[in-house]
């Protein structure tokens, strides 16, 4: 059997190019894993970008909610003062959110440049939200300004309210006191007296004087007023007298009212009110 020698140097040739296939594998292994790294680390930015651009969204929907109230200082007018705090904080706090997403998004845009990613597309996106961020703060500072004049405004308002108040106050006080009089006065022009008692009687109290063969009259003068009943003329309609016999000797016009007979007594019925005080609002009714 013939032996097959090998020259030394095509061995170390061969050796030599097995290495290099080696070495050439594990450097295009290792691209391979960068690239791969670098794409991984490229769609976790774009991600983080996806969630800035919704984080944002949420933000401007939040100012747009505020800007609703604060339209104008008058749409604060229903707003108590704890609430008018409330949206001064929220502004505040809105405005340092932009503040830190303007940082996240200064920052995202760094790293996704590195990126092969990258492109005219996420770079116009970025642009835009630095836009609608720096546009969202100037919104701000103005809600800021309706706020400040609002509560400017409801401060005058409240003290105009107050003098109203006031003067509300005293016009009730004045307007009570007025129907308070016209309610006296009315009471006084419906007072009237009237008496129902034997002749003898109001001769005794010189509400009327007769002498032989001389009609009864009533008299003129400083007569017993105590001795009358203060009534309501809207209220008495109808005046039980007690007694068999009954004449009003006091001038009132007949057809007004009428003496009828009620179990067995008089009764005075005033049929026409008006009428029948018309001329006098005494009443003197003699019943014997």
């Amino acid at each position: 059997m013939k032996k097959i020698i090998i020259p030394v140097a095509v061995v170390s040739m061969m050796l030599a190019s097995s290495c290099a296939e080696k070495t050439k594998e594990q450097q295009q292994q290792a691209m391979l894993d960068a690239s791969k790294q670098e794409l991984a680390t490229a769609v976790e930015q774009r991600d983080q970008l996806i969630t800035l651009v919704n984080d944002i969204t949420t933000d401007m929907e939040q100012i747009k909610a505020l800007e609703n109230i604060l339209t104008t200082p008058e749409d604060l007018a229903g707003e108590s003062g704890a609430q008018r705090s409330q949206i001064k904080n929220d502004l505040v706090a809105l405005q340092k959110t932009l503040g830190e997403r303007r940082e996240q998004l200064a920052q995202l845009e760094a790293k996704l440049k590195k990126s092969n990613l990258f492109n005219k597309d996420l770079q116009k996106t970025v642009e835009n939200l630095r836009s609608q961020i720096d546009s969202k703060n100037a919104e701000i500072e103005t809600l800021n300004s309706n706020l400040a004049a609002a509560n400017v405004k409801i401060g005058t308002l409240n003290t105009a309210v107050d003098s109203l108040s006031t003067t509300v106050e005293q016009v009730s006080g004045q307007l009570d006191e007025a129907q308070a009089a016209s309610t006296q006065l009315a009471n006084e022009l419906n007072t009237c007296y009237y008496i129902a008692a034997p002749k003898n009687k109001l001769k005794e109290n010189k509400i009327v004087e007769s002498g032989f063969l001389r009609k009864t009259k009533i008299m003129k003068g400083d007569f017993d007023k105590d001795s009358f009943v203060n009534a309501d003329k809207r209220n008495l309609k109808v005046l039980p007298l007690s007694s068999k016999k009954a004449k009003v000797l006091t001038n009132h016009p007949a057809d007004s009212y009428e003496i009828v007979e009620i179990d067995g007594d008089k009764v005075l019925s005033i049929t026409s009110p008006d009428r029948f005080w018309s001329l006098s609002n005494y009443l003197v009714i003699q019943t014997d």
